[in-house]
């Protein structure tokens, strides 16, 4: 399960591009918690605890619990806006949630038993398309990944979501379809080598 983070803000007096960026000068970053049939709040964090938080690779799939005004506030990071140029962040938005509620996050996929896959070990690459699986999964039973086990798959074959064991509880928001996660490719020398033993064969006929 992904760990739990906590955020220390204060609540945010002035809106407005101007105090915005009178907010960022002083190191602070805008943000608001907003959602569960309530009042948007309008707050500020501290940037260097936004960009450690955001360093640890599980900013947006954690619960992150929002210290404002002596009180905690149960929130999933929904969207980060960063500067174009400078890579700073100018804006967070945090959506508020129950403890038990149904949430959809993305989870990263973490690939185990590579020396058990054939293809792999004649050569093949590990072709990732899907970095990380959409899930629906209850707030306090968020994984911290997704885990693929290669174990057995060879060159040309397609890992899907269904080959995958999700975690307890969890189901994939895009169920219409058995949408594909990695292949397993052929690197471009195990091709030509392939092509012209091939070719070599045609010759001999």
């Amino acid at each position: 399960m992904s760990e739990q983070l906590t955020l220390s803000a204060e609540a945010r007096d002035r809106a407005g591009k101007g105090a915005s960026r009178a907010l960022r000068r002083e190191g602070r970053v805008p943000a608001v918690i907003y959602g569960m049939n309530e009042e948007p709040l309008s707050i500020h964090v501290e940037e260097k605890l936004l960009n450690k938080q955001l360093g640890t690779g599980h900013f947006f799939n954690s619960v992150i619990m929002v210290e404002v005004g002596g009180k905690t506030v149960r929130t999933l990071a929904k969207d980060v806006a960063f500067h174009p140029v400078s890579d700073r962040p100018l804006h967070a938005d945090f959506l508020r949630v129950s403890e038990h509620a149904s949430v959809n996050v993305n989870v990263p996929v973490r690939f185990e038993n590579e020396d058990a896959s054939p293809g792999l070990k004649k050569g093949g690459v590990l072709n990732v398309v899907r970095h990380e699986i959409e899930l629906i999964v209850d707030a306090a039973e968020i994984p911290e990944d997704v885990v693929v086990d290669l174990k057995g798959f060879e060159v040309g074959d397609s890992i899907h979501i269904s080959a995958v064991t999700l975690p307890k509880g969890a189901k994939t928001a895009i169920d219409d379809r058995d949408f594909t996660i990695a292949t397993i490719v052929a690197p471009s020398a195990l091709k030509s080598a392939e092509g012209e033993s091939e070719a070599e064969a045609g010759e001999a006929e």
